[in-house]
């Protein structure tokens, strides 16, 4: 325990607990392992739904412990892998966008190659993404066609692409908008609600 807080859930410098652990989800039933006499004696029946809980927090404990050991499932867990990694913690960050700077920092580990950059890029917007090399004027231009817009986490996918790049190597970004060909299944009072920057980024029907 940290203070009020139950050990694994909340994030290192924060007080407040972000998820309420249910005791009765975790609850080992320990009468099931008695005699059903000694179930029925007042204080040992006490004993064991008292310990009946602690053992469920022990039992929820170790599965969070052994959720830190991979990054897809870390939450406090995720200072130590960017300790790691050497990245600087940010508790700003939500817990996935955390976890997609370790991963586009794995990924961009080794020889930089087009591949690694479109991996690299495609982590953090969680779409396709296509590198397009200009080698005559030592510049390569990443591409989000998988999704519209700008991605979200910009800023800490750019932090890593200066990271990763040659330091002569320059680039810029090309995102993708709606066109009005893909607005022709979509009927006005759909979109009579929306703004126009709504509709930039509308799925395809």
């Amino acid at each position: 325990m940290y203070g009020k807080d139950i050990y694994g859930l909340s994030r290192y410098g924060s007080s407040k607990r972000e998820t309420a652990v249910d005791p009765e989800k975790y609850f080992v039933d320990l009468s099931k392992y008695a005699p059903p006499f000694l179930a029925e004696i007042r204080e040992l029946a006490e004993i064991y739904r008292t310990e009946g809980y602690e053992i469920g927090l022990l039992e929820y404990e170790l599965d969070d412990l052994i959720d830190q050991f991979f990054i897809a499932t870390a939450t406090w867990g995720l200072t130590r892998w960017e300790d790691l990694f050497g990245i600087t913690t940010n508790l700003a960050l939500t817990y996935e966008q955390r976890r997609e700077i370790l991963m586009a920092k794995i990924r961009g580990s080794g020889t930089v190659t087009r591949q690694m950059i479109e991996e690299t890029a495609a982590t953090f917007s969680g779409g396709e993404v296509e590198v397009v090399e200009d080698n005559i004027n030592s510049l390569f231009i990443i591409r989000f066609i998988g999704i519209k817009g700008i991605p979200r986490n910009m800023q800490a996918f750019i932090a890593m692409l200066e990271d990763i790049k040659p330091a002569h190597l320059s680039y810029r970004f090309e995102y993708r908008y709606t066109i009005w060909n893909e607005m022709k299944p979509y009927i006005w009072d759909r979109l009579s609600g929306m703004s126009w920057n709504d509709v930039k980024i509308l799925k395809e029907a």
